[in-house]
């Protein structure tokens, strides 16, 4: 599974990722920039299903659309955000692994891990509509209104074109000026792009246009010990355009936080 396979890997980056700034409260020096140093402001807490592996979230007109994995058990999903109820749901081939999710217009677009393949529904239905092919492995997704951007577990995003998921550039996710490996589930906020650090509970939130982290979310202390003995890794971040808020979850978590991302004290 994901959590076991790639955790060799992902160790050595988030080694790379923690030495290059962890968040000590204040601001990080980042090569003559800024770091902003941000908490999490919790503004309201709605059930979330325990049984799924949260790989993408994404809200739309009221709705939340949820990718989840595991070979066997991935899925994409329309979910009521405030009950956690499953209004819709599309699952996977059993060898297929789900991962990010991006809403293109009326489509979702789903990742899978290592199965090279970009699954394409009609958002209304979550009917497959059609697939994409790309090389290498596939974590997370965000669209910025012309290109998609994927993460692949390394410092390197991709942006790739939504019609037919082909290559544009990449661009190094860089922290205190050294690559920021292990990112994953990706989105869009007015221009600004945040990721989750695989393993790790904070967010990073980076300038598209130069790879530079701006700002790290501490964003540890979520669920209660009881609760974290259940659950996995933090991912999953939807934004509200409508509210200016975000949606963050995590993999088996039994909770869905609405809440805002402020300036630590």
């Amino acid at each position: 599974m994901k959590f076991t396979r790639k955790w060799h890997r992902a160790t050595t980056l988030l080694m790379v990722g923690w030495m290059a700034g962890g968040c000590s409260g204040g601001k990080l020096a980042q090569a003559g920039d800024e770091v902003e140093s941000l908490r999490v402001e919790v503004l309201a807490k709605h059930p979330h299903d325990p049984g799924a592996f949260t790989q993408g979230l994404e809200w739309h007109e009221g709705a939340l659309f949820e990718s989840t994995g595991l070979e066997g058990r991935s899925s994409v999903r329309m979910v009521e955000p405030a009950s956690g109820r499953v209004l819709l749901k599309k699952d996977l081939p059993a060898k297929m692994f789900g991962e990010g999710l991006a809403l293109v217009g009326e489509k979702l677009i789903q990742l899978t891990w290592q199965n090279g393949v970009a699954l394409v529904y009609d958002a209304a239905s979550l009917k497959q509509t059609g697939e994409m092919r790309y090389e290498g492995e596939g974590w997370g997704l965000a669209y910025d209104g012309k290109h998609l951007v994927m993460s692949d577990g390394s410092a390197v995003l991709q942006w790739r074109r939504a019609e037919d998921f082909g290559l544009v550039t990449t661009r190094t996710v860089t922290l205190a000026g050294k690559p920021l490996g292990a990112l994953n589930e990706l989105e869009f906020a007015g221009g600004v792009l945040w990721a989750n650090v695989w393993q790790q509970d904070r967010i990073v939130r980076i300038d598209p246009a130069t790879g530079k982290v701006t700002g790290v979310v501490a964003a540890g202390g979520l669920l209660s010990a009881a609760e974290r003995g259940w659950a996995d890794v933090l991912n999953g971040i939807a934004y509200n355009k409508v509210l200016d808020r975000f949606f963050i979850t995590g993999k088996l978590w039994p909770w869905l936080f609405e809440v805002r991302f402020v300036p630590a004290k």
